[in-house]
């Protein structure tokens, strides 16, 4: 007779089944137990209630039957592997300080140092060991091996588990050794470029640094103060990687590093209140971002002086967010002192240099001056192909400018093959679900529209909505411009009513994040009044059309 069959038959079996509520969780877990085990179901049972009884008084804070359940069966087996494996129980311990996905050996083997408790060295001493210790917690239903990727996983509950049931008070060494992995990670990829696929999972650890119950731990906060650099560099790849919330966090815990440990002036703390401005702009904060980057150039001008290459990569800056809040001449006179100051110091072909070529064509377009605008995009697309190669993702978002360009222009065929040749680069470079292919995506379906493919128009606007949606939330103002633009386009297929719907749901969202005067959130009430004109004649808006591509469509973040 099978196992199986005689667990049916056992009466205890049935008892520890109904015990625990039939969740699959607790059920895979004492079945893995009772496998290791010479125990019988009854005893094991006798042991969950032992348990049981004092689940309420550990975990205060999760008393739910089903919690309490699970909380349960995980004690028991993590009792048992502290007596059988040690270091396996350690390290189960440890990855709470862990997202909970892509767990792999080169992660937590770049943290190691000579300082190092030997329990964690022996654990990730090598690629055998890490897999001999991980095994364990396979065998105990405590994480899941990755089939084929070298990496491990664990269910989101026992990862809350091992943060609130094991790590109770949070264990400094373990926190610092989980960030130290990360920077460590970071270093061996080379932190010139965040933006690439390689740095999706490591992200997911990096955010996981600043999960509440960290950030409320008083005894990390002296420690940041030494690991500033880091902090940054961390903060940087989340930003890069559109993990917005988590950025800010760590952003927040550098700036207040740098102004404890180096004061409110010096040259990286201006940095880090720049950057903090950038993620805020990121973000749709513009006053605040407009506070951080003033913040910024009155700090850089006293310490450095005007013409520093930091000042006027802040100057840069400020003309981009003058270019979002609608401020075009501002905004003109920034990117001009910024090409200036570039230019004498770093030449005409620098990097950096080109990156304000590029935005001063961005602005000659929203100001309806194409032909100085197709100067400045030419002019940085062939230094970018030059400094950097075809395929980065600097040359890549000039190629999508200049598509834009075209665009405007009427040069229809050009503007599709710039947007084509972009849309291919950023799938590659960056993978399909990444912000800057979104709006290429987007930027494709506006073309479509333009052309009167309606139908492609259409399949490559609900791909950016839905993308944004995922990537940055609902409410976001890129998410809301990309929503505006689907409901102009159902308003040119005749789809009054999802036009309609759609329309106000940008308003909606506008009119919250922006404020009723902001020019997005006028373009889309001008579009939902024009919205009764097409229900007579059917024709497209080609005017509020124009207006929303040359003036208002600024979503490229630089």
């Amino acid at each position: 007779m099978h196992s199986t069959d005689i667990a049916v038959q056992d009466a205890d079996a049935r008892r520890l089944a109904e015990r625990l509520h039939g969740l699959p969780l607790a059920l895979a877990t004492a079945g893995a137990f009772l496998k290791r085990n010479t125990l019988s179901f009854k005893q094991y049972l006798d042991a969950y209630e032992e348990r049981w009884d004092i689940t309420p008084t550990r975990h205060t804070n999760l008393p739910e039957y089903e919690t309490r359940t699970l909380y349960t069966t995980w004690d028991l087996s993590f009792r048992r592997l502290k007596q059988e494996d040690p270091e396996a129980a350690q390290l189960l311990s440890l990855l709470a300080y862990f997202d909970n996905q892509n767990i792999w050996y080169e992660i937590l083997h770049a943290g190691v140092s000579r300082v190092s408790a030997e329990w964690l060295a022996a654990s990730t001493a090598n690629v055998v060991a890490f897999a001999s210790t991980m095994g364990k917690l396979v065998e105990y239903c405590f994480v899941e091996n990755n089939g084929g990727t070298n990496s491990y996983s664990m269910h989101t509950c026992i990862h809350d588990w091992t943060l609130h049931g094991l790590n109770r008070e949070v264990d400094v060494d373990k926190y610092w050794f989980a960030f130290d992995c990360v920077t460590a990670s970071i270093a061996n990829e080379g932190s010139d470029d965040f933006l690439g696929l390689r740095f999706q999972r490591l992200a997911a650890h990096g955010a996981r640094l600043v999960n509440d119950r960290f950030q409320e731990a008083g005894n990390l906060d002296n420690a940041f103060d030494q690991r500033i650099e880091g902090t940054l560099y961390i903060a940087e790849m989340l930003t890069q990687q559109i993990q917005h919330d988590a950025a800010e966090k760590m952003y927040r815990r550098a700036l207040q590093g740098c102004e404890h440990a180096l004061g409110p002036e010096h040259p990286s703390t201006l940095l880090t209140v720049n950057n903090l401005g950038s993620l805020y702009r990121d973000q749709g904060k513009l006053d605040q971002a407009e506070a951080m980057f003033g913040r910024a150039l009155q700090g850089y001008e006293k310490t450095l002086g005007p013409e520093h290459t930091s000042t006027i990569l802040t100057v840069n800056n400020l003309g981009l967010l003058y270019r979002d809040l609608g401020k075009l001449d501002q905004a003109e006179a920034m990117f001009g002192r910024a090409l200036q100051g570039h230019e004498k110091a770093l030449g005409p072909e620098h990097t950096s240099t080109l990156l304000t070529v590029n935005n001063l064509g961005l602005l000659y377009r929203d100001q309806g001056k194409l032909d100085q605008a197709e100067v400045m995009l030419r002019r940085a697309l062939q230094g970018y192909e030059k400094a950097l190669g075809p395929e980065h993702t600097s040359t890549i978002l000039t190629v999508n400018n200049l598509g834009l360009l075209y665009s405007d222009h009427g040069k229809l065929d050009q503007a599709e093959a710039m947007l084509r040749r972009a849309l291919q680069g950023y799938d590659k470079a960056l993978g399909p679900e990444h912000t800057s292919t979104l709006l290429t995506v987007n930027n494709l379906g506006l073309l479509y529209r333009d052309q009167g493919k309606l139908d492609q128009a259409e399949v490559m606007l609900q791909r950016a909505l839905q993308g944004y949606e995922k990537a940055l939330g609902p409410e976001h103002p890129e998410t809301l411009v990309i929503a505006n633009n689907l409901g102009t386009l159902y308003s040119d297929q005749g789809k009054l009513d999802q036009a309609e719907a759609m329309l106000r749901r940008a308003l909606r969202g506008q009119e919250k994040v922006l404020g009723p005067g902001h020019p997005n959130t006028l373009l889309t009430v001008g579009n939902l009044r024009n919205l009764g004109t097409v229900s007579t004649n059917q024709g497209p808006v080609q005017s509020i059309y124009s207006f929303l591509k040359a003036n208002v469509f600024r979503l490229l973040k630089l």
